[in-house]
């Protein structure tokens, strides 16, 4: 063949944080979508647990917060220890449930408490568990669950290629935290960037995004 047949764009499915949702996350990548337009694409899934709506939220009925796992009733917070975190199976099954009816999908994109579910399913893509057929991860603002309960995701360096978007000036999740993940990881890649707690699309970012999503193109033989 004289000419090389485009690579279709690598498909992504997205994982929103604590206290989002699919919709919130899809107008919030906006920036981050053009900037990788014709090399991937996003398809944000919804939680499956509902959170009561707080001061902070817009009054949308239709699109209440939601979020992974609990660290206690009804509350998240992320360098809890919990010792009885609750929902984190309906997650994982949301996640495998999405990937067998959307699919297939090359990777994960998660933010915040979305980037630890995308962390904790790579560790079990790492293992070989066939529901999460995935090749990489991009983790924005992630963290480790302190949760004594899911300690076993992080007992051996998860062989799966990540790369770690780490807000210097993160007021939500603390760049050491991200940090702390990313070396839970076999050869992670990081991308710090000065700002806080949002998916960074600036040139910089796109040039690291395209970098290291580059290693998946289905051209490449990988």
């Amino acid at each position: 063949r004289a000419v090389m047949a485009e690579a279709r764009p690598l498909w992504l499915l997205a994982l929103h944080g604590y206290r989002q949702s699919a919709r919130r996350l899809r107008q919030r990548t906006g920036a981050l979508r053009k900037a990788l337009r014709g090399r991937a694409e996003l398809l944000a899934i919804d939680a499956p647990h509902r959170l009561p709506a707080g001061a902070e939220d817009d009054p949308d009925e239709d699109d209440p917060p939601r979020g992974r796992w609990f660290s206690g009733p009804g509350t998240f917070e992320a360098g809890e220890a919990a010792a009885a975190p609750a929902g984190l199976e309906e997650s994982l099954a949301a996640v495998a449930a999405a990937l067998a009816e959307h699919g297939p999908f090359d990777g994960l994109l998660g933010f915040s408490q979305g980037a630890a579910l995308a962390a904790m399913v790579c560790a079990l893509r790492a293992r070989g568990d066939p529901r999460f057929p995935v090749a990489f991860a991009v983790l924005v603002a992630g963290f480790a669950s302190r949760a004594p309960a899911h300690g076993h995701f992080y007992r051996e360096p998860i062989a799966l290629p990540t790369l770690h978007v780490v807000g210097d000036t993160d007021a939500v999740i603390a760049a050491p935290l991200s940090r702390e993940l990313a070396q839970c990881f076999v050869e992670p890649v990081l991308l710090a960037h000065p700002g806080g707690h949002f998916i960074p699309a600036a040139a910089e970012q796109k040039k690291a995004y395209l970098e290291f999503l580059e290693r998946f193109h289905p051209e490449q033989g990988q």
